[in-house]
C-alpha cells in the first residue's frame, strides 16, 4: 500500500513540471497522510490543480461506499470492482510527489521508515481515480484512491506492494479521456527499478504531526567514504 508520501517542492516548480496553473499558494509537505486536503490533476481538468481529500473521511455524508476507509485501489482489479471500475473509466487523475513512505518490519512492535524516490529527486506522479460526494452538511466533496501494483526490485525489499508511478508519456495518456481501457491497464506497473532509491528516514515519520524538513532526512549508515548506505 502507499500510505503516506510527500510533496516539497515550490509552486513553480509544480507548475513547470505538469504544465498546468495552481490558483493558491502551496506549502511544502513532507508527510502527507490520508484524509489531508492535496493537490491533484484530474483528466476533466488536465490543465490546472484541484485539492481533493485522499481517502474517503468519515464526515462525508450517511450513504458512503464500502469503501470509505480505502486509501488505495488495487491496479490489478481496478477496471472490475464495482467500486472502482466507473471512477476509471471516467474519473482518472494524477497525484504530484516527489518521494513516498513505506516500514519495514523488524519484529512484533518494531518498524523502520524508508522513504523511495526518483534517482534525481525530481517530481513524479502516481495514477489515481477519484469521485464526488455529498457531505453530510450537504457541501460537495471530492476525494481521490492511489492505485497500487506489484512491487519493482528496489521497494520490494520493504514492501510487497508499490504505488503507480507514470512517467510524462503515460501522464497524458492517463488524463486522456479518450484513451482505451486496454492501454490505460497496460500502464498500470512496477516503476523502473532502474530510476528509483530507498533509504531511511527519521521515526518523525510516524506522527502525522511532524511535517518538516527533518522527516525526509536521511538517517541510513554512512561508509567509509561519507557516502549514505542506500539501495535502487
Amino acid at each position: 500500500m502507499c500510505g503516506r508520501y510527500s510533496l516539497s517542492k515550490s509552486k513553480e516548480e509544480l507548475e513547470e513540471r505538469f504544465k498546468a496553473e495552481m490558483l493558491t499558494d502551496l506549502k511544502p509537505r513532507y508527510n502527507i497522510a490520508p484524509t489531508q486536503l492535496v493537490p491533484v490533476i484530474t483528466s476533466q481538468s488536465p490543465k490546472g490543480f484541484s485539492y481533493f481529500y485522499w481517502g474517503i473521511t468519515p464526515e462525508f455524508g450517511k450513504n458512503r461506499p464500502v469503501a470509505q476507509k480505502l486509501i488505495n485501489a488495487k491496479a490489478e482489479t481496478v477496471n472490475e470492482k464495482i467500486s472502482f471500475k466507473t471512477a476509471f473509466r471516467q474519473r482518472r487523475c494524477i497525484i504530484p510527489a516527489d518521494g513516498f513512505y513505506e516500514w519495514k518490519r523488524l519484529g512484533k512492535k518494531t518498524s523502520v521508515p524508508y522513504r523511495f524516490t526518483l534517482r534525481e529527486d525530481e517530481l513524479f506522479s502516481f495514477a489515481g481515480i477519484w469521485e464526488e460526494y455529498e457531505s453530510a452538511n450537504g457541501e460537495t466533496q471530492h476525494t481521490f484512491l492511489i492505485l497500487t501494483t506489484s512491487p519493482n526490485s528496489v521497494v520490494s525489499e520493504i514492501h510487497d506492494r508499490m504505488p503507480v508511478i507514470l512517467d510524462r508519456d503515460a501522464e497524458k495518456k492517463w488524463l486522456d479521456s479518450y484513451a482505451a481501457e486496454e492501454e490505460l491497464l497496460t500502464m498500470l506497473k512496477p516503476y523502473s527499478a532502474d530510476s528509483m532509491l530507498g533509504f531511511t528516514v527519521s521515526p518523525l515519520v510516524n506522527s502525522v504531526q511532524n511535517d518538516s524538513p527533518a522527516v525526509i532526512r536521511k538517517t541510513s549508515p554512512m561508509d567509509q567514504h561519507g557516502n549514505y548506505t542506500l539501495f535502487g
